[in-house]
């Protein structure tokens, strides 16, 4: 299934997105290029806030927001989301430790929250938007609360297929 259409499906059933995904073994490759793809999107989701913000404050010019944000999102990023990635196998391996057989793994784990990050960008790109034509305010942070309230729910599924099913056997 294309990527576009995997996103789409993981806004309505993220758990059987990511037993397809994981039912084809856990490889480093697919999981950082879910992840610079996510943050790259992420970054691209910034530039309308970022416009907005150099225009009304001028002193720091917009180039220097984007090389800033661009810093962040491609090179600060990836080294926290992976920790984040390896505590949050950590507490899951904590918290179902009596159950028997939890096949979850890190490789798993990483894969679960770089693809609900990646699965999660059209919201971020529409919160961008709305950042940079409405401005800081209610809207804004409404929308903000949707999209982390979006992303929360497919993590949370997908990393709930990551640690406690085991993988589907690959033809």
């Amino acid at each position: 299934m294309s990527v576009v259409r995997d996103i789409a499906l993981s806004w309505r059933a993220p758990g059987a997105v990511m037993r397809r995904h994981l039912a084809g073994g856990v490889r480093e490759d697919r999981a950082l290029i879910t992840l610079m793809a996510a943050c790259l999107l992420l970054f691209v989701a910034q530039w309308p806030g970022l416009a907005r913000a150099a225009f009304e404050n001028p002193e720091v010019p917009l180039d220097a927001r984007l090389a800033g944000a661009l810093m962040a999102m491609l090179f600060v990023a990836p080294p926290v989301f992976y920790a984040l990635a390896a505590l949050s196998h950590l507490i899951a391996r904590a918290m179902f430790a009596r159950r028997a057989g939890a096949p979850g793994g890190f490789g798993a784990a990483r894969m679960a929250l770089f693809w609900a990050l990646l699965a999660v960008t059209p919201g971020a790109l529409l919160q961008g938007l709305v950042a940079g034509f409405v401005g800081p305010g209610p809207v804004a942070t409404g929308t903000g609360l949707v999209v982390l309230a979006a992303f929360l729910a497919i993590w949370g599924a997908c990393l709930r297929v990551a640690e406690l099913e085991p993988p589907a056997a690959t033809p």
